[in-house]
């Protein structure tokens, strides 16, 4: 018969899995306002439950999993070194919405998380599309591969701006909150 011994001071799993060293921030914000045109770059966003972001293209049902796209911005500087650049790509190259810096993106998906106003929940994985090889170059689908951020749905809508913390948000402790208020 096995036995797990726990020490004092260690986390569970699902503590670790949920705590974080810092909060990310948002670092830029792109629309694309119909398919195919080119990304429109703005300081702050409207996040809705039924139409994701307000301005941006989403064809969808209210929940729908892919209302939101994020990237990371250290990713778009790995990119740009897998595709012989000397500095990050441009965001707007990559069709995703947010880009966030100081946060593990892995990490909040299927997990609810603050975004300025809103809370959304990250769906799954956000895999790059033939425009990649358009917009990147040759090569630029494989670049790719593995730093195309997550997608996700709105939760509770509201106002999301460059600048915004980005952090894990747990609705248990936020329900216990509430209740002890």
């Amino acid at each position: 018969m096995a036995r797990t011994f726990v020490r004092e001071n260690q986390m569970s799993h699902r503590e670790m899995l949920n705590h974080y060293c810092q909060p990310g921030r948002v670092r830029w914000i792109g629309l694309r306002p119909a398919r195919g045109l080119p990304m429109v770059v703005v300081d702050q966003v409207e996040a809705n439950p039924q139409e994701g972001l307000i301005g941006d293209f989403f064809r969808g049902s209210p929940g729908a999993p892919r209302q939101v796209t994020l990237i990371q911005a250290e990713h778009l500087a790995v990119v740009g070194q897998l595709l012989q650049q000397q500095e990050a790509i441009d965001p707007a190259l990559t069709r995703r919405n947010i880009v966030v810096s100081g946060l593990n993106l892995q990490s909040l998906k299927h997990k609810q998380f603050r975004i300025g106003q809103a809370v959304l929940k990250g769906t799954g994985n956000c895999a790059p599309c033939h425009q990649m090889e358009a917009n990147l170059g040759h090569g630029g689908y494989n670049a790719m591969r593995g730093h195309g951020g997550i997608t996700a749905t709105v939760i509770h809508g509201g106002r999301i701006a460059v600048g915004d913390r980005v952090e894990f948000f747990d609705q248990e402790l936020a329900e216990e909150a509430l209740e002890s208020d």
